[in-house]
């Protein structure tokens, strides 16, 4: 498997390359799948997608090389989407269901607050054939298959003060995502959300125009958002879902013995990625403790959250025409 990081790349080596390739007369090319990854090496999506590579190796080996691109050489997230869609520079990745979003407007559910109880729920859900009616309307509007899914970051709310209850909620000025249904959450929690750039939020917790966010304990540590948020509050009314997707035409274009391979290997690299990510979290988190950077509590009664937010999950999942699917998700 080949393995580009962006900043280490030759670039006359690959002009040469690219200038030697072009003289040379026309020959049958194995199949090459091209990935990409918005982060390094040591990420827990990239050692996902290394992890898919190497599955489809054991399962049909020598059917396949993997190119796998690193540190967003190949753009952002929404970025993927387009590429995938038309087939080109990218054959796989893992992104965030938000930014499919406008092929399958339902899709956002999958990381609505609170939609999960706990980690065995979560997995219980991405284990099973649930999310088939979002897969099926994300192949149909935008020709990108769903293989699998990883994720597993906890999300749990990020301060400045102690927030232990929900009366230390009530009126506290924090970050969310820019989707609505973010708000309409934190909003049915009493607290007061405001939508602010990412690149924004330490100057703006720093400053005092808010009083913390919320996120996974990869990006608290990664950015120091300790340094000016160090309460770590285990709402967890997030657990990340971040499928595993491919290019349509991409399939479409192995051989079967291939796509074989390559459905099972994302299976299995999903139940990888999903037991790496969740394990990971919990390691960064204690580390940060165990470093004195930041302070932990649970949140008392959080059980009360969960019904409180049940209006507005119904809400939304109506909107989006996903009732249905939010029923089966809660009776799992």
């Amino acid at each position: 498997m080949t393995i580009f990081d962006s900043t280490k790349r030759k670039t006359l080596a690959g002009a040469l390359a690219i200038a030697v390739a072009s003289a040379m007369p026309a020959v049958a090319q194995d199949v090459t799948l091209r990935g990409a990854s918005m982060f390094d090496g040591n990420h827990a999506f990239t050692k996902t997608m290394v992890r898919f590579a190497e599955l489809v190796e054991e399962k049909a080996p020598g059917a396949a090389t993997f190119d796998l691109r690193l540190n967003g050489e190949l753009g952002v997230e929404k970025d993927y989407v387009n590429f995938l869609q038309q087939g080109v520079a990218i054959d796989y990745t893992i992104m965030a269901p938000s930014n499919m979003a406008k092929f399958a407007p339902a899709i956002p559910l999958m990381d609505m607050p609170f939609l999960f109880r706990d980690l065995d729920h979560w997995n219980t859900v991405l284990s099973s054939d649930a999310f088939a009616p979002l897969e099926a309307e994300l192949l149909e509007n935008a020709d990108i298959m769903i293989i699998s899914y990883t994720g597993g970051g906890v999300r749990n709310l990020v301060s400045s003060e102690p927030i232990a209850n929900l009366a230390d909620l009530a009126g506290h000025k924090m970050r969310v995502k820019g989707a609505p249904i973010q708000a309409q959450i934190f909003d049915a929690l009493t607290a007061a959300p405001s939508a602010i750039a990412y690149n924004e939020v330490y100057n703006a917790i720093q400053s005092g125009v808010i009083a913390g966010f919320e996120n996974e304990a990869a990006s608290i540590q990664n950015l120091k958002f300790y340094e000016v948020a160090p309460h770590v509050t285990l709402t967890k009314h997030t657990i990340t879902v971040r499928p595993i997707v491919m290019s349509g035409k991409a399939f479409r274009a192995l051989p079967e013995d291939l796509q074989a391979a390559v459905l099972e290997a994302g299976a299995e690299a999903g139940t990888f990625g999903r037991e790496l990510e969740s394990r990971e979290d919990g390691i960064k988190l204690q580390e940060m403790v165990d470093a004195g950077q930041v302070i932990v509590q649970e949140f008392e009664n959080r059980e009360a959250l969960l019904d409180m937010v049940i209006p507005v999950q119904d809400a939304f999942a109506a909107d989006i025409a996903a009732s249905d699917l939010l029923t089966a998700v809660r009776g799992m």
